[in-house]
């Protein structure tokens, strides 16, 4: 498979910065011609419209997750403890293409809502051969929200604590006896 043309990336890239930083409605077709450093004809001959965009924004996103859920599958560590180290924000294309789609969301696009749910269910599939049944599961994917919810408060004035080293290896430990033992005390 070939790369994209670099201009696309560039206006992909510019999309999804607008729509991260200042939401939908600024994430204009010219807003984002002018981020990306294109002409509006350079930009159109890529994606003739904003829902073009949003769709190439959404590829990116499945793209990227079915990386990370190949990632998880071969992580040495086991996909639950990848899984919830992957889920503290690293500001890498994957944080920022999610924060971009949820962005959309929010704005109404079922269909960035939907591809959403599709990102979120993949991650479930991946995981839940490794816990004993869905409850299990649900506290790995809760955990895991929990996680990128605090690391993303972390900057505000509300703190957002994130165990680190060997707090978050202990708490991927008690995460991983939880989810593997037939009674929880």
């Amino acid at each position: 498979m070939s790369r994209p043309p670099l201009a696309r990336e560039k206006v992909l890239d510019a999309f999804e910065a607008i729509l991260a930083e200042d939401g939908e409605r600024a994430a204009t077709m010219d807003a984002t011609a002018r981020a990306a450093g294109v002409s509006k004809g350079g930009l159109l001959y890529h994606f003739a419209s904003k829902d073009a965009l949003e769709t190439g924004l959404l590829e990116r996103l499945r793209t990227l997750v079915d990386a990370d859920v190949a990632a998880m599958s071969a992580a040495a560590e086991g996909p639950v403890a990848h899984f919830l180290r992957s889920s503290v924000m690293q500001n890498d294309p994957l944080d920022r293409v999610i924060l971009a789609a949820s962005r959309l969301a929010q704005g109404g696009s079922s269909t960035a809502a939907d591809a959403l749910r599709d990102v979120r269910e993949k991650w479930a599939d991946a995981i839940r051969p490794h816990a004993q049944d869905e409850t299990a599961l649900d506290l790995v994917m809760l955990v895991s929200d929990g996680l990128y919810f605090n690391n993303a408060l972390a900057g505000g004035s509300i703190p957002g604590p994130v165990p680190r080293g060997a707090a978050m290896d202990a708490l991927i430990a008690l995460v991983e006896k939880a989810i593997r033992d037939d009674e929880v005390d």
